[in-house]
């Protein structure tokens, strides 16, 4: 990779990721008008969408029809900003800690099976 390339996809990453973390502040805030409940619906929502979107930029690329600075834009920048795990793992805890037990099993295996699911959806509909 020549060194203009990887500074054209260093500064793709990066305004990719800008633009993944402004489009989950947008999705999250949407879904929380929305949506009252104790549950956090719009963390699992935007991993869920990221996981899908993973799943096919992945079998994209698998098929050699996205190339690696782009799947590097896409997936690392956008889908790494607009994705958050760590979220979804702090509002289990959170939910442990407010005694909401079931509801934080509950979604912890929403957290984790889901998208994966997600994913190899994504990627079976690309395939």
């Amino acid at each position: 990779m020549s060194f203009f390339i990887a500074v054209f996809v260093f500064l793709g990453v990066c305004i990719c990721g800008g633009l993944g973390a402004v489009a989950r502040f947008v999705l999250d805030t949407a879904v929380k008008i929305v949506w009252k409940n104790a549950f956090p619906l719009s963390t699992l929502v935007i991993n869920i969408i990221a996981s899908f979107l993973a799943g096919m930029a992945g079998a994209a690329a698998a098929a050699s029809t996205f190339s690696d600075p782009w799947h590097l834009m896409a997936v690392t920048g956008f889908l790494g900003g607009l994705s958050t795990f760590s979220t979804a793992i702090n509002e289990v805890v959170s939910l442990g800690r407010d005694k909401r037990m079931s509801m934080a099993g509950y979604y912890l295996i929403a957290c984790t099976v889901v998208p994966v699911l997600c994913a190899a959806l994504g990627w079976q509909l690309v395939r």
